[in-house]
């Protein structure tokens, strides 16, 4: 199936953040496989794939229009959510369109059931032209990320045009993706944990 893809490592200096295997699944938003929010999402995979963790790419923009519209079965579909579902990391990354995430990411998140990202950490990223639409990230990315129980990471990601050169971060919004990987696995790590204690109290009971 082509709609499942692994990330690559890319050459963007990266020091190792956990030695703990984590399942982690990055959603592109866009319409385009060129598209810098993928790029970015491709970045920030590898930099999670370099702390041993097991990356997958769903390109939103190769499942069937039909059946994200919720007009018709598909298994490409069915997989990528499933895949969402098994993950203990889901990076969600979309390019800003009139202010906010994209109509592509909306409808695969309307596929959702109730509570999908309970217990998994989410890290939203999204690019666009200028400075003046970062907020799309903390008024649009974190409260649809939140709303189906994903625990949001607090650094945020957003790049603009001018942050990337010939496809490749700069070195602050380098930073800026090490930082939220480093978050991001430190709450998968509390949260592992957290449900290891849970696991065990119950079967004391």
């Amino acid at each position: 199936m082509g709609t499942l893809r692994r990330s690559w490592s890319v050459g963007v200096a990266m020091g190792p953040l956990s030695s703990n295997r984590f399942s982690v699944v990055g959603v592109s938003g866009s319409p385009s496989a060129t598209s810098k929010s993928r790029r970015l999402l491709e970045v920030v995979l590898a930099t999670l794939g370099e702390s041993g963790a097991s990356t997958t790419l769903i390109d939103l923009a190769a499942l069937p229009a039909e059946a994200l519209l919720g007009r018709r079965a598909s298994a490409d579909v069915q997989q990528a959510l499933a895949s969402v579902a098994s993950a203990e990391v889901v990076a969600v990354s979309t390019p800003v369109y009139r202010a906010t995430y994209s109509g592509l990411l909306k409808v695969f998140c309307d596929l959702f059931a109730p509570g999908a990202l309970g217990g998994k950490v989410a890290i939203p990223i999204a690019t666009g032209g200028g400075p003046a639409h970062a907020l799309c990230v903390d008024h649009g990315l974190r409260p649809l990320l939140a709303s189906v129980g994903g625990v949001v990471v607090a650094a945020g990601i957003y790049g603009t045009d001018a942050e990337f050169a010939d496809g490749v971060p700069n070195a602050s919004l380098a930073g800026l993706v090490r930082m939220a990987a480093a978050e991001a696995l430190a709450l998968a790590e509390g949260l592992r944990a957290a449900r290891g204690v849970m696991s065990s109290s119950t079967m004391e009971r």
